[in-house]
């Protein structure tokens, strides 16, 4: 039987890895409380003492804007521990799963970017993240990783719970238009990787020599943020509470913040469809799906 160890469980991705991967194997799902990441002999440790056969890793500095006064903190994160794992990963005959993020790229194209585009971050978290992405691909590890964007869920205080709140809070709102990205429903990313494992497992270890490597995995299409908290507000299945009035659109440059966010980030995740015979629900989609409270 696999052993799966999951970084990050309580993470909204993690959270619901933690749930999709069971069938898939034993679970070993730890969190910051209980292993830290950028302690390297404490993270080869619980490595050593658990013996995966599958590490996912769902941590992840994740503060755009906190990254830029904690660079260090961020790389650590970001970068030196899915280094070790894969490491790791390479020395004991692990597969590892890694997630990335749509912020390696500047947001110049004007069409959805596709794994092989250049990379050229604008900011700390997204030089961290890409750094992360070279360490594992420089490793020789099996490894998998997943860039996505935009990652939502209705746990935390993530875009959907904002927008949800300030609804009920606020007569009018104001969101940018000028930000286009891929809106991703955390549990339709968490399902799409344990099928994607699945059939890797199946196809067994010639198959996943040859194919391990970079893919996107994001909701299908692109919206601005604007679009995004419409469709959010549309959907709320409980509108009654709204006191917003009007919902109107605004510019990047109204909200200064510490970091520099892509204008336009959308992913083409044709090559994960294509490689694993899976399709990708429209983001608009699976917002329903989130939003019905299922």
């Amino acid at each position: 039987m696999n052993r799966i160890l999951l970084l990050g469980k309580n993470g909204q991705l993690g959270w619901e890895l933690w749930r999709t991967l069971a069938p898939l194997g034993q679970m070993i799902a730890v969190d910051r409380q209980d292993l830290d990441v950028t302690n390297q002999g404490q993270l080869r440790e619980a490595i050593a003492t658990t013996s995966p056969t599958i590490i996912v890793n769902a941590s992840a500095f994740t503060d755009v804007d906190g990254a830029e006064s904690k660079p260090q903190f961020a790389r650590a994160v970001n970068r030196d521990a899915p280094a070790l794992l894969a490491d790791e990963s390479r020395q004991r005959n692990i597969i590892l799963v890694h997630y990335s993020t749509d912020f390696v790229f500047d947001g110049l194209e004007k069409r959805a970017y596709v794994e092989d585009d250049f990379t050229n971050p604008l900011n700390v978290y997204g030089k961290s993240k890409l750094e992360g992405e070279q360490e594992v691909l420089g490793s020789g590890a099996i490894a998998f990783i997943f860039r996505t964007s935009w990652v939502y869920s209705l746990r935390g205080n993530g875009f959907v719970s904002k927008v949800l709140r300030w609804a009920r809070e606020q007569e009018t709102l104001r969101v940018v238009d000028d930000q286009i990205g891929s809106p991703t429903w955390a549990r339709m990313l968490a399902e799409l990787t344990a099928l994607a494992l699945h059939q890797a497992l199946i196809r067994g270890p010639d198959w996943l020599a040859e194919h391990r490597g970079i893919y996107h995995l994001a909701g299908s299409g692109a919206a601005t943020r604007f679009e995004w908290a419409q469709a959010i507000l549309e959907l709320d299945p409980r509108a009654s509470e709204q006191r917003c009035k009007a919902l109107l659109p605004a510019k990047t440059d109204e909200f200064p913040t510490p970091a520099r966010r892509p204008a336009y980030s959308a992913l083409d995740c044709r090559k994960f469809e294509q490689t694993f015979g899976l399709r990708i629900p429209p983001w608009h989609e699976s917002l329903e799906l989130a939003m019905s409270g299922d």
